[in-house]
């Protein structure tokens, strides 16, 4: 996949497109690591590559929860939400990449099921962070909100990346797909 997403037909194809460019710069955090350096948190706090790929598929498994008006096990709450940023000592990488995959397949499966963006998904009441004076957003809104989270952590994750061996977001997309070196880019190598 090249390092932009791709021309859209439509707001769809243009959501998804976005989507699907993230989700992929954010797994490419974790090309060439190892389980160890997976779990390693370089910075001040405690993320880490593993633990943001983990915690993505954890958002959109809740969105697309909310998005079917399927009823969440109200004790999961906030222990399952501080799990999901953790890569615990007996998962993988390939796990918890292979996790956040099938999240994702998911959410694409249960978007092209819905064929009107703009289809309400009440907004679940009691979650502090939610506001209180809406009453549903849109699957598009949903879709946006998607975006911005898995980008957001993908930055992240790409600062912790280069704290953890020197991998920086480029380099490794050439790795990870073979791109020629350039005088101005060379693909990544372990150290």
């Amino acid at each position: 996949m090249p390092g932009m997403p791709p021309p859209a037909g439509d707001e769809r194809e243009a959501l998804l497109g976005y989507l699907a460019q993230y989700r992929y710069v954010l797994r490419l955090t974790a090309y060439g690591l190892t389980d160890a350096q997976a779990r390693t948190a370089p910075g001040p706090g405690s993320l880490t590559v593993g633990g943001l790929i983990k915690h993505v598929g954890f958002v959109e498994r809740q969105w697309m929860d909310t998005v079917r008006q399927r009823r969440v096990d109200p004790t999961e709450g906030q222990d399952a939400y501080a799990r999901a940023f953790q890569m615990d000592a007996t998962e993988t990488l390939a796990e918890v990449i292979a996790g956040y995959e099938a999240a994702t397949n998911e959410t694409d499966s249960i978007i092209a099921s819905i064929p009107d963006l703009g289809q309400a998904v009440p907004v679940p009441r009691g979650v502090p962070w939610f506001p209180e004076d809406v009453d549903a957003w849109s699957v598009r809104w949903v879709l946006l909100h998607l975006i911005s989270e898995t980008a957001r952590h993908a930055g992240h994750a790409d600062i912790l990346r280069e704290a953890i061996d020197g991998g920086t977001a480029f380099p490794i997309m050439a790795a990870a797909e073979g791109w020629p070196a350039t005088p101005w880019l060379q693909p990544w190598r372990p150290t």
